[in-house]
């Protein structure tokens, strides 16, 4: 190596040496000591320059942390995107990995690794409610579902599975889990309507997920809250699905209807108009005792007339000898008309 490459690339600059320093050097060759004394110092001049000229610019730390940091997102990206199922698996080890180390940097990668594992998370603990429910473990469910909805709040996933893991538990004859999923199909339906709902999970669509959802809230709340099962049930038959047809949703409505807003109204006029003459606001009150009951004999009409199969006939002559009971006495004791009502009433709308 050229001592003077090395000054070079060091751009070290040495001054002439004075005259007399120089001629100091060359009568130094003459004397022995003082030859030595001066190849020495050359040498150590001539070892300090190879020992700086031998030296490298450092990595720095925080370079080296910036190139893992960039290496280690490169190598989760690639593992998430891989067709490869194996690969994809190393994907979730990988982010904690990268979140561990990075994870308190709040960049635009740090936040796509955070929402990654977030959803992996969802994914991997829905799984495990949902797969309780599917094998009939109702209460394992539950006790799985709570600590997740404890840390978000807003899991559609699991309110929807919990609900109807609660309402088969129920209609199994076991009414330990009625208050508390009662509590979730209403938080779950809240989020529905809410119209921010990215995926109906576990539901095929967001019409199913109306549909049932509705239909386990009135069931749950009929007897404790009547109106608010009657409104419920109107959702379900409403939502583009089997509950459409079903005539126990019509019928549990038309009982709804008649507990909760008629059985209401009826208090009410009775309290204010009862021993009362005749007035426009006794008159107005009247038309809405009238429509509650309308709306009950329409949800019995078409109880009835969805029942078409043979297996539905001893149920449908129940039904039948409610609703003519029903309409006799908003018709003066007389049932003309009942059976043209029953047979158009599937073309009308629903009042």
């Amino acid at each position: 190596m050229k001592l003077g490459h090395c000054f070079g690339r060091l751009n070290l600059q040495f001054p002439p040496l004075p005259i007399a320093v120089a001629v100091y050097i060359i009568s130094a060759m003459t004397d022995s000591p003082r030859l030595v004394f001066v190849l020495v110092t050359i040498a150590l001049l001539l070892g300090l320059a190879a020992s700086v000229c031998a030296q490298r610019n450092p990595v720095m730390p925080s370079q080296q942390a910036d190139s893992n940091k960039e290496d280690l997102y490169a190598q989760f990206t690639e593992y998430r995107k891989s067709l490869n199922p194996e690969e994809r698996r190393l994907a979730y080890p990988a982010a904690k990995d990268y979140l561990r180390k990075f994870g308190g940097d709040n960049d635009s990668n740090a936040r796509d690794v955070q929402a990654f594992v977030t959803a992996y998370d969802r994914a991997l603990h829905d799984g495990d409610v949902f797969s309780a429910y599917t094998t009939k473990n109702y209460l394992k469910a539950f006790e799985m579902g709570r600590p997740r909805l404890k840390t978000d709040a807003d899991d559609f996933f699991v309110l929807a599975t919990l609900t109807e893991a609660g309402y088969e538990n129920a209609v199994a004859g076991n009414a330990t889990l009625n208050d508390e999923t009662t509590g979730y199909a209403r938080r779950a339906i809240k989020l529905l309507e809410g119209g921010k709902l990215a995926k109906p999970d576990p539901f095929k669509n967001m019409e199913f997920a109306r549909g049932f959802l509705n239909a386990a809230l009135g069931w749950f709340v009929k007897d404790q809250a009547p109106a608010e099962a009657a409104a419920a049930f109107l959702k379900a038959a409403q939502s583009d699905t089997p509950y459409r047809t079903d005539p126990a949703i019509y019928h549990r409505m038309g009982v709804a209807i008649l507990k909760g807003e008629f059985a209401s109204l009826s208090a009410e006029y009775n309290e204010k108009y009862g021993a009362k003459q005749a007035s426009p606001e006794q008159s107005a009150m009247l038309a809405r005792v009238m429509h509650a009951g309308e709306r009950a004999i329409d949800a019995y009409a078409r109880a009835v007339a969805l029942m078409d199969r043979p297996e539905q006939q001893e149920a449908k002559n129940k039904i039948l000898a409610q609703l003519t009971t029903l309409y006799k006495n908003f018709h003066n004791n007389s049932d003309t008309g009942l059976n043209e009502l029953i047979a158009s009433v599937l073309s009308k709308p629903l009042p």
